[in-house]
Order: C-alpha cells, then structure tokens, then sequence
C-alpha cells in the first residue's frame, strides 16, 4: 500500500504534528522511522495516505511546523521527495 512517511526531529515535535493534522481532519500514525531513512537517532514519522499529502502539508505549514524529510513508500520502496 502507497503512503508517506512525514518525518520529525523528535518524539514531542511528531506529537504536535499529528495533533495539527488531527485538527485538519487528517488520519496519521506516529512511528520510529526505519534507520535506513534517517541518521538522528531520535527522529519519529507520521504516516499519512498519498490523497492527504497536499492537505497534510498546508495544515502543518498554517501551524509553522515544517517536516525534516518526506518519503514515498511505494512497492516496498522509499523514495525521497522532499528534505
């Protein structure tokens, strides 16, 4: 299944993100990172659908929060779309 992977500095930051995206009316999940995708040690993801990407980001631009990366898993992939 397709989505993408938003991530964060840190823990705290990922819970204010997904605290913004739960304003916006946007599903997401909190999760470590796989360690191949990042080299900080306490960096956290979201998961949002590729449908909600765009709103995702507009919402957690509005709350002057911006995200460390941002990667496409698709076909058992990640591809970097953003940093």
């Amino acid at each position: 299944m397709e989505h993408y992977i938003i991530l964060a500095r840190s823990v705290t930051y990922a819970q204010r993100m997904q605290k913004s995206l739960s304003r916006a009316g946007i599903r997401c999940q909190i999760f470590r990172p796989p360690r191949d995708l990042t080299n900080l040690g306490c960096a956290y993801a979201l998961r949002v659908s590729v449908s909600d990407l765009t709103a995702a980001l507009t919402a957690l631009h509005k709350d002057g929060m911006d995200p460390v990366q941002i990667f496409l898993y698709q076909r058992g992939l990640y591809q970097e779309v953003r940093s």
